[in-house]
C-alpha cells in the first residue's frame, strides 16, 4: 500500500473586528509566516490610502465596474461600508481552494453571513476584539488616516459590530499582536485537521484495518 499523503480541500479563514482591534496586522503577520495562505484581494470603491498598492492592497475600481461584477454573480460576498462598496472576487477563491490552499479573507459581518451561506462547510471565522474601548480609540488616532470626524464615526459603528461577536467560531482578544497572531494560527492548524476536509482518509483507514 503506497504511504498516504493528507489532501484537502483549502479552506477561507475569516478574520473580521471593529476597524482599528488589529485585524489587518494579524492578517499580514499570518501571511508571512503561512506559505500555504493566501490572501483574497477584494474590490473596492473606495480612493487608495497612502502607502496602499493596487492588487496588494486591494483592487481600486469605479462604482460601474463594482455593480456590473455584482450583477454578474462574480463577487462572493460584497457590502457598502462608510459609503464605499468592497466584494470578494469568485474566481481566484475558487480556483485557490480547488487546489488546496487556504483563502484569507479581511471583511466584516455582513461579508462574512454572505460567505456562511455560500459555502459553510469551507468556512473558519475569527472575530477580533480590542482590549478596551479605550484602547480601540486609541490605535484609530495613532494611525492617523482619518480626520476626527471619521474616528468619531468609527468608534460609532464599532459598538454595533461587536454585538455580532456570536456569529462567528472563534474570538480573540488582540491584547498583545504575537499572541493573538500565534492564537489564529492555532486556529488554523487546527481546522486544517478537521476529518471532514481529509480527502482520501476513508480508504485510508480502510488499507490499515485490512492490514495493508
Amino acid at each position: 500500500m503506497p504511504p498516504y499523503e493528507p489532501r484537502r480541500r483549502g479552506l477561507m479563514l475569516v478574520l473580521s473586528s471593529p476597524s482599528g482591534a488589529g485585524k489587518t496586522t494579524i492578517a499580514r503577520y499570518l501571511l508571512e509566516r503561512d506559505h500555504n495562505l493566501t490572501m483574497s484581494v477584494s474590490v473596492t470603491t473606495r480612493p487608495k490610502r497612502p502607502g496602499e498598492a493596487a492588487a496588494r492592497d486591494y483592487h481600486f475600481i469605479a462604482l460601474t465596474e463594482f455593480e456590473l461584477m455584482r450583477n454578474r454573480g462574480e463577487l462572493l460576498e460584497w457590502a457598502k461600508v462608510f459609503g464605499h462598496y468592497y466584494g470578494s472576487p469568485r474566481q481566484p477563491i475558487a480556483q485557490a481552494l480547488a487546489s488546496g490552499r487556504d483563502v484569507l479573507f479581511d471583511i466584516d459581518w455582513q461579508g462574512t453571513q454572505q460567505l456562511r451561506e455560500a459555502a459553510r462547510d469551507d468556512l473558519v471565522s475569527v472575530f477580533v476584539l480590542p482590549p478596551s474601548t479605550a484602547e480601540l480609540e486609541r490605535r484609530l488616532r495613532g494611525r492617523a488616516q482619518d480626520p476626527p470626524e471619521v474616528v468619531a464615526q468609527r468608534m460609532a459603528k464599532a459598538a454595533d459590530e461587536m454585538t455580532h461577536y456570536e456569529e462567528y467560531d472563534y474570538i480573540v482578544v488582540n491584547r498583545e499582536l504575537e499572541q493573538s497572531v500565534v492564537a489564529v494560527q492555532a486556529v488554523l492548524s487546527a481546522e486544517r485537521h478537521r476529518r471532514h476536509r481529509q480527502i482520501g482518509l476513508n480508504e485510508f483507514v480502510k488499507g490499515l484495518r485490512a492490514g495493508q
